[in-house]
């Protein structure tokens, strides 16, 4: 059935005769009164166009009409429900009161428009509500519309009554419902598509705080909070209209919509304002539930110590142990010291914070606003004091991430640090993010407290943790404009020139090892010389090391794995050896394992491809046991065959026909004698056999066998299998569905990638079929594939080729050109 507030006039008027629907049309298409003052107009006008249906047939006596829910707030939203409670004291006759019902119900069904209803008597609705706490928490907010208003004020004084007085039992039971859908829904201000009403920090969190006002125990603080709500209800008001639906979820499509219809600049703004608000209401909820606790905690205890005061009225100060200068513990939370004086301490809330971390307990609210109210600034450079308790409350792994939020909820982190502004709450499009750009650094800075003991200077392992990203708020290259940042940054901290140096470089370059190691071939030369001459020195090396493990850790479970620690692993220790005056190997010189080397054998033998399946075991391998996360199940793949053209799109054909996704893979050629072999001029078969080490993975169902991968590539080698064709049915028999709008391929040439082969790098949205089409154009380019390096990361590809043509290096202009031939095939 269509709802009323769809945006053509026709369709209003097929809503029945009543003047609501048009009167509702006109008011929600009106540009001059959104806001709060347009869901108190809807309201109005609901409660008017109810009211007639109430009386307009004549209501017996002791019959109320009651808004409940959001609708008794007065906060009806486009595609609101209309909670609505029929009260009546049992004196009238059934038949009439259900009549009276039918009379409101249905024309509500009528107009299309989603209700939730019930008809009860008082007794009825506040036993009901002792057995059901979310049908309590609406009748919380219950309002009176038309009929008997002292039947309303008597429900509504008693449900308040009974709320405070079973307020001990009931607010646990809420704080645990709150958890729960926290758990299922995650946290608002981190979600790339977030539920802006069930998410943590959303709209039910927002009125799970006016309940506990409601109890009397503890009340939330005031300060941003309605603003927040009032953000939050305005971009539900805005998605509602954009989509024509009653939904709650912010998906990425209607974004750009939504920011629009707010007057907002883009998505990126929209989010940020969401983001924002949502940490106003989760810092809110984090303070009012630990209130909370705190207060049923001293009325649990409050009897007992009566008794071992022999009944009198004396009450016990809570105890109160000195954790630093001026910070002491009181009742499970950090407070401030009766003598300290922040006025006078420019470095207390560093102090206060670090000795919070390491202690593992909340900053309490009330000293962290006195500070933030009364605290002078740092001098410039920092006192070494101040910068050891940054690093101390860096280095305090977990408990570190609430007490920074407590800072930052009070602006005390972008006065330590100016530049924290430009990366606050600021949204990151990219699945494989977790965390918007702050948190991500201050997560980085948690995962490197673990990796401290792997090097020597941790205190520039944390600050580097918590800057790397920091150019992200700025235009262009955020490692570039990054380091200049950090720079500043470190001096203003107190860092001396050397360990300044140390950190801009840090920050320069801290994707270097994880992109040179998965998209690089790390056995040539000039790859390992590169990295070496960026890095300079194995103190830098060392600590790279250790923050590229902290900064994909802390990215998502997609960004780091052992298969990738082990690859920087490699080239850190090929790095640390020219460091120390070795020379790097070159191609040449790497021998094959010894299974690589069976089947290069066999496949010169036989001359055709020979394979071997590895099935991957569960559990984290030796790189990645900091993170305790179990690797996901797969298969290594080895390919061995005698080098021929066209090698690279069969392969890559083959794992696409069965539905193998391919998480990594390698090809490289191996020469005869590498093995213990030499062609003989009869034996007609090429110098060199190419190996290719392949990571896969079932997109569903059971893995193929063996025999039926090789038999098939057998057939693609030969030409007598089409693979173009049977992957082009299968897309025509599969259409994909309808999603966001991935951006286009970017395929180019990396500059000084290797002295013995062009790098083509391509990086495209992850397709079935993808290596095999990127495969197929290079050989229509006429070039050769030397060694290709290919890496899975989320929904993105990540692919570099070392090509050649007859043997060397393409010229710069030829280079250019495949790389624009390859784009235009993936683009097409």
């Amino acid at each position: 059935m269509t709802s009323v507030d769809v945006r053509t006039e026709s369709e209003s008027e097929d809503s029945g005769p009543s003047g609501y629907a048009a009167a509702r049309l006109r008011l929600l298409q009106g540009d001059a009164r959104s806001g709060p003052p347009r869901r108190s107009a809807l309201a109005d006008l609901t409660d008017d166009w109810l009211t007639g249906l109430f009386t307009g047939g004549g209501a017996p006596r002791g019959v109320s009409l009651v808004a409940v829910g959001g609708y008794g707030r007065g906060e009806l939203s486009p595609r609101s429900d209309l909670d609505l409670l029929l009260l009546h004291d049992g004196s009238a006759d059934a038949g009439e009161v259900a009549a009276l019902a039918d009379r409101i119900w249905y024309p509500i069904w009528d107009l299309g428009l989603a209700l939730d209803h019930s008809v009860r008597t008082p007794a009825e609705a506040r036993k009901t509500a002792g057995e059901d706490l979310k049908v309590q928490l609406g009748l919380l907010d219950a309002r009176h519309v038309v009929g008997d208003l002292g039947l309303t004020a008597g429900l509504r004084t008693a449900v308040l009554a009974d709320w405070r007085n079973l307020a001990p039992k009931r607010l646990p039971e809420l704080r645990e419902l709150c958890e729960e859908r926290a758990e299922r829904q995650g946290e608002l201000n981190y979600l790339l598509e977030p539920d802006l009403k069930e998410a943590r920090g959303g709209l039910r969190d927002a009125t799970a705080l006016r309940a506990v006002a409601a109890s009397w125990l503890a009340d939330a603080p005031r300060e941003g909070l309605s603003d927040a709500r009032r953000r939050l209800l305005d971009v539900r008001d805005a998605l509602h209209l954009t989509t024509g639906r009653a939904t709650d979820r912010l998906a990425l499509q209607e974004q750009d919509q939504v920011a629009a219809e707010l007057g907002l600049l883009d998505a990126d703004t929209l989010l940020r304002q969401v983001y924002e608000s949502a940490r106003t209401v989760s810092y809110a909820s984090d303070v009012t539930w630990r209130e909370v606790g705190r207060v049923l905690r001293s009325r649990s205890v409050r009897p007992r110590l009566r008794a071992m005061l022999g009944g009198g009225k004396g009450a016990a100060v809570a105890e109160r142990s000195p954790l630093a200068e001026g910070v002491v513990e009181q009742d499970g939370e950090v407070v401030l010291a009766r003598a300290a004086r922040p006025e006078r301490d420019p470095v207390l809330p560093l102090r206060a914070a670090a000795a919070a971390a390491q202690a593992g307990l909340p900053l309490s609210l009330h000293a962290v606003r006195r500070m933030a109210a009364a605290v002078r600034p740092l001098p410039t450079p920092w006192p070494a004091e101040a910068r050891e308790q940054l690093v101390t409350l860096l280095g305090a792994g977990r408990p570190t991430v609430e007490v920074w939020e407590a800072l930052e909820a009070e602006g005390l982190i972008t006065r330590l640090l100016p530049d924290w502004e430009r990366v606050r709450c600021r949204p990151q499009r990219n699945a494989v993010h977790t965390w918007t750009v702050d948190r991500h650094l201050v997560e980085t800075a948690v995962r490197a407290s673990e990796l401290t003991r792997r090097v020597g200077r941790p205190d520039l392992l944390l600050v580097a943790g918590l800057l790397h990203d920091i150019g992200k708020g700025w235009p262009g290259d955020h490692s570039v404009a990054g380091e200049i940042i950090a720079r500043d940054v470190a001096a203003r901290i107190g860092f001396d020139r050397g360990d300044v140096t140390v950190l801009a470089t840090l920050v320069r370059h801290h994707l270097l090892l994880i992109e040179t190691a998965t998209r690089r071939d790390l056995d040539d030369p000039a790859t390992v010389r590169a990295v070496a001459d960026a890095v300079g020195s194995l103190g830098t090396l060392e600590l790279l090391h250790a923050l590229t493990e902290a900064d994909a850790l802390a990215t998502g479970p997609a960004a780091w794995s052992a298969w990738r620690g082990s690859l920087v692993a490699d080239l850190v220790k090929r790095v640390g050896a020219v460091l120390s005056g070795d020379e790097p190997e070159g191609v040449e010189d790497v021998a094959p394992t010894a299974e690589q080397e069976r089947l290069a054998v066999e496949a010169f033998r036989t001359g055709g491809p020979v394979l071997a399946l590895r099935a991957q075991t569960e559990g984290p391998g030796p790189v990645g046991e900091a993170s305790g996360e179990p690797e996901p199940l797969g298969v290594e793949l080895i390919i061995a065959v005698p080098d021929q053209p066209g090698v690279l799109s069969a392969v890559a054909g083959v794992l696409a026909m069965h539905r193998l996704a391919v998480r990594t893979a390698e090809l490289r050629g191996v020469g005869l004698q590498g093995v213990g072999l030499a062609s003989g001029p009869s034996s007609g078969l090429e110098d060199s056999v190419l190996l290719l080490n392949w990571r896969v993975a079932a997109e569903y169902g059971s893995l193929p066998q063996a025999a039926r991968l090789r038999s098939d590539l057998v057939r693609a080698l030969d030409g007598s299998l089409d693979i173009a064709s049977r992957l082009a049915e299968r897309d025509a028999a599969y259409p994909r569905r309808r999603g966001t709008v991935a951006p286009p391929p970017r395929v180019t040439v990396a500059p000084a990638g290797s002295r013995l082969a062009t790098v083509i790098e391509v990086r495209a949205q992850d397709a079935p079929g993808l290596l095999h089409r990127i495969g197929r154009a290079l050989e229509s380019a006429g070039v050769v594939v030397r060694s290709a390096h290919v890496s899975t990361l989320g929904a993105n590809a990540v692919d570099a080729f070392y090509v050649t043509g007859d043997g060397a290096p393409l010229s710069g202009e030829r280079a250019v050109g495949v790389a624009r031939a390859v784009e235009e095939v993936l683009r097409g």
